[in-house]
């Protein structure tokens, strides 16, 4: 197969590709890295010899890998993208996490286990309504952590 880019499209693929390796495998231990992502990854990028574009990527010899380079990765929209994913998805959790403890303090862990998803989705809503205008409202601010016998202060 023989795939034509043109220098846009190929700095294009190269974000895409990155973003796709990261939020596959950034969360993992390094014995835990999905291999074929990685590989992959460094596959688009090895294009990258004499063609030019150190602007994008560097070679890194210790590690014998490509890798973005800092100056692209930090100016570039694949920052803007990775801050914007990992802003929304934090949100997302926190939210839901919160939401499904409150439902099961509420109606129990055996009532919920036997729930089906739209009984589930029609308890949790009223938490869901809560916790979002709440962040919407405070952020953080006014989220504490109780029953700890050492409070934490600050220093």
């Amino acid at each position: 197969m023989k795939i034509t880019l043109t220098k846009e499209q190929y700095k294009t693929l190269i974000e895409m590709v990155y973003l796709g390796e990261w939020m596959v495998n950034a969360c993992r231990k390094p014995d835990e890295i999905i291999k074929k992502y990685q590989d992959l990854k460094q596959h688009v990028f090895s294009f990258s010899r004499g063609e030019d574009l150190e602007d994008l990527l560097e070679f890194d010899e210790e590690s014998g890998e490509f890798v973005l380079a800092w100056d692209f990765e930090m100016e570039s929209e694949v920052s803007k993208y990775r801050l914007e994913f990992e802003e929304e998805t934090f949100w997302d959790e926190l939210l839901e996490k919160l939401s499904t403890r409150d439902v099961i303090r509420k109606c129990g862990e055996k009532a919920v286990e036997k729930m089906d998803g739209a009984d589930f989705y029609r308890e949790q809503i009223p938490f869901l309504e809560k916790y979002e205008k709440e962040f919407e409202q405070h952020g953080l601010d006014r989220l504490e952590i109780m029953g700890t016998e050492d409070k934490l202060s600050a220093r």
